[in-house]
C-alpha cells in the first residue's frame, strides 16, 4: 500500500471515530505509540495523519500534554464576521471526508476567482448540526447559500430557515439531494440510473443472486435502491426481500456488517454480486470478505458507487459508478454566483441540473462463469 494511501487511511478512521462520538471534543486520542500498532503502520505515516488533521482543525495538540479532538459544532460561530458583502455559505454533510473535499475545492475555486468570500460549516449528517449552521450563516448576513440537505428521505425541523431565506431575498441551492417539500433549485446526480447501471452491470456478467446495501435515511439512497430494483424487472429475474440490506448513518459500520454477515454465512442467501450505496461501504465490504476468506472477485462481485479514491486504495480495485465531484462544486458556484448578481436566466434551465452517471468497470467483478470454473 503506497505512503499516501496509509495515511489517507489512518487521517479516515480517526475522523470516523470523532463523526461517531467515539472520541468526544475535547478528548485525547490515542498515543503515537498505540495508532502505529493499532494500524500497522509506520510512525511517520501516524504523525503525517496527525499533523493533517490538526491542520484541517479535527484535532488540536497541547504541549506536553498529547492530541486531543476538536469541537468542530462551533467553527462557524468562531470565525469573524465579515461586514462586507459577497460572502456565500456552504453548509455539508462532512468536512474532508470521502468525496466532500472535491465538490468543495470546486465551489471555493469558482468562488475565489470571482471574488466572493466562503464561510463553511458541517452538520456531521444531524438535524440539531445543521439547525446550528443555519443559525450561524444567518446572523452573519451572507448572500448566498449552497447546502447539502442532512437526512433528505425524512422531514427535515428546519425548513423554516430555508423559507426565511427566501422571504429575505437569500438565494440558496441544494447539491447531491434537496428537500423534496420545498422543491428548491437543485444539481444532483441521476441516482437511480446510478443503481440500475450498476445492478444491470452484474446481471449482465450472468450474476442472478445478487443483493444492495442501501442507506435509508438520504433520498440518494432510496433512488439507488428504486435503480437495484428496475434493473431486477427490467431483466425479469426473481427478487427476494433478502436482496435489499438498509442502514441508516448510526448503523453503517457495525450494524450493517452484522447484517451482510448473516446472508453470507446462510449458503441460500449468500449472493454472487454485492451492490454498495457507496465506495466507503465497499472498502468496509472488501474488508469483511477478507476475513471470511471469500475471493473477489472468484466468489463475489462488488460494485461502489462515486467512484472516488477509495476505489484505487485497495489491492483490488472497485468498480464504481461516476460522481461528478469537483464539476458539481464549480457549477453549484456558478449558479449562486449568478443567483447572487441576479444575472439573467432561464428559470426553468437554472432550476435542477442532473448529471448522468456512468459504470467505470475495475477488476471487483468478473463473469459468474468465471466463478463456476475457479470453484471447481
Amino acid at each position: 500500500m503506497a505512503q499516501q494511501t496509509k495515511v489517507s487511511m489512518v487521517k479516515e478512521k480517526i475522523k470516523q471515530w470523532i463523526i461517531d462520538g467515539m472520541v468526544m471534543p475535547g478528548e485525547k486520542i490515542y498515543s503515537e505509540n498505540e495508532l502505529v500498532k493499532m494500524f500497522e503502520v509506520s510512525r511517520h505515516t501516524v504523525r503525517q495523519a496527525v499533523g493533517d488533521l490538526v491542520h484541517e482543525g479535527w484535532l488540536y495538540r497541547e504541549q506536553g500534554a498529547g492530541t486531543f479532538c476538536s469541537d468542530r459544532t462551533t467553527d462557524v460561530q468562531k470565525q469573524p464576521i465579515k461586514p462586507t458583502g459577497n460572502n456565500i455559505g456552504v453548509i455539508t454533510t462532512y468536512i474532508s471526508d470521502y468525496i466532500f473535499p472535491f465538490i468543495i475545492k470546486g465551489i471555493e475555486s469558482y468562488l475565489s476567482a470571482h471574488g466572493y468570500s466562503l464561510t463553511f460549516a458541517c452538520t456531521d449528517n444531524d438535524p440539531d448540526k445543521e439547525k446550528q449552521c443555519l443559525e450561524a450563516m444567518l446572523t452573519r448576513n451572507i448572500d448566498g447559500l449552497i447546502v447539502e440537505p442532512t437526512r433528505s428521505s425524512s422531514y427535515n425541523p428546519n425548513l423554516h430557515y430555508y423559507l426565511e431565506m427566501e422571504q429575505n431575498n437569500i438565494p440558496y441551492l441544494m447539491i447531491n439531494q434537496y428537500y423534496p417539500q420545498l422543491n428548491p433549485p437543485n444539481i444532483i446526480l441521476n441516482d437511480e440510473k446510478g443503481g440500475f447501471i450498476a445492478t444491470e452491470h452484474l446481471i449482465k456478467l450472468g450474476h442472478q443472486k445478487i443483493i444492495g446495501l442501501f442507506k435509508s435515511d438520504d433520498i440518494q439512497g432510496l433512488n439507488r435502491m428504486q435503480g437495484f430494483i428496475r434493473a431486477f424487472r427490467e431483466n425479469d429475474i426473481p427478487f427476494f426481500s433478502h436482496m435489499i440490506v438498509t442502514f441508516t448513518t448510526e448503523e453503517k459500520d457495525v450494524i450493517l456488517i452484522n447484517k451482510l454477515k448473516e446472508i453470507l454465512y446462510s449458503e441460500e442467501k449468500r449472493p454472487t454480486g454485492i451492490v454498495c450505496y457507496n465506495d466507503e461501504i465497499a472498502i468496509n465490504v472488501l474488508n469483511l470478505l477478507r476475513e471470511l476468506d471469500i475471493k473477489v472477485p472468484n466468489e463475489l462481485s462488488i460494485v461502489g458507487y462515486d467512484d472516488s479514491y477509495l476505489t484505487e486504495a485497495s489491492e483490488t480495485k472497485i468498480t464504481s459508478v461516476t460522481h461528478p465531484k469537483m464539476e458539481m462544486g464549480i457549477e453549484a458556484a456558478k449558479w449562486i454566483v449568478a443567483a447572487v448578481e441576479k444575472k439573467e436566466q432561464d428559470p426553468v434551465e437554472m432550476r435542477q441540473k442532473i448529471y448522468e452517471p456512468e459504470l467505470v468497470i475495475r477488476n471487483s467483478t468478473s463473469a459468474i462463469t468465471k466463478h463456476a470454473i475457479d470453484l471447481k
